[in-house]
């Protein structure tokens, strides 16, 4: 859905992409003011860490085959912490009517959320992954750029389905039980290329064995990207 026509005289509209950095700028800024979502998020990802070590036998499993599970089961269920917040934030004060009405594309809006949701997400990933390192002594030095690039495609594909679906739920009183509902089936195509490619970087295997995850887990990038963005216009009423 385009944005409405501006009438003569008045100022030209930002582009989409322009919008879109609006848009995520003040995400980011109310987010930044309260911090409740972001440390809501990272203590439960530090919890889930701290609890999953302590229910480990290391005489049992080793650490690198079960890191890679505890790493993406934990990021999984942190972001949508954040994922939730991001629209449910503006229901309060019906700011989302004032973004429906403004000069810009609703691909924009989307966009927009899903950078901000982006941003939310990584972060909570730059802080709780030296602690997943920390706790069961995995060599993330050695494999910490390849590594980077899994982390940072798996959360884009996270964060565009988790925005959508935010989205759909906003306006519903269950919004907290139907995200992770409708929101964790299409996880799934995300997480399980990303957690057998962490696998294998952590057990020491290169890159190159591993691409065919690697284009699956951009593939599907790609496509969530796409049909999210696409979909998207059509979740908001007016």
């Amino acid at each position: 859905m385009t944005a409405p026509a501006p009438r003569r005289g008045a100022p030209t509209p930002p582009g989409l992409l322009a919008a879109a950095g609006l848009v995520a700028r003040k995400d980011l800024a109310i987010e930044f003011r309260s911090r409740s979502a972001f440390l809501s998020a990272l203590v439960l990802s530090l919890l889930s860490l701290v609890i999953f070590y302590f229910a480990w036998d290391p005489t049992a499993v080793a650490a690198v085959d079960v890191a890679p599970g505890i790493l993406w089961v934990t990021f999984t269920f942190s972001g949508l912490l954040g994922l939730h917040r991001s629209f449910g934030v503006e229901q309060q004060e019906r700011a989302m009517d004032a973004l429906l009405v403004a000069p810009i594309s609703r691909e924009a809006i989307f966009l927009g959320k899903a950078s901000a949701n982006l941003a939310f997400v990584l972060g909570v990933q730059l802080v709780a992954l030296p602690a997943l390192a920390l706790f069961y002594n995995l060599p993330l030095t050695t494999v910490l750029g390849p590594l980077a690039i899994v982390m940072l495609l798996s959360a884009i594909g996270l964060t565009c389905i988790g925005t959508l679906f935010a989205g759909i739920t906003s306006n519903t009183r269950m919004a907290e039980l139907l995200l992770p509902v409708l929101a964790l089936p299409f996880f799934v195509p995300i997480v399980l290329p990303a957690a057998q490619l962490t696998a294998k970087l952590l057990a020491g295997r290169p890159l190159e064995e591993s691409l065919g995850w690697l284009r699956i887990l951009l593939a599907f990038d790609l496509v969530f990207l796409y049909a999210c963005t696409i979909a998207f216009p059509f979740t908001l009423e007016d």
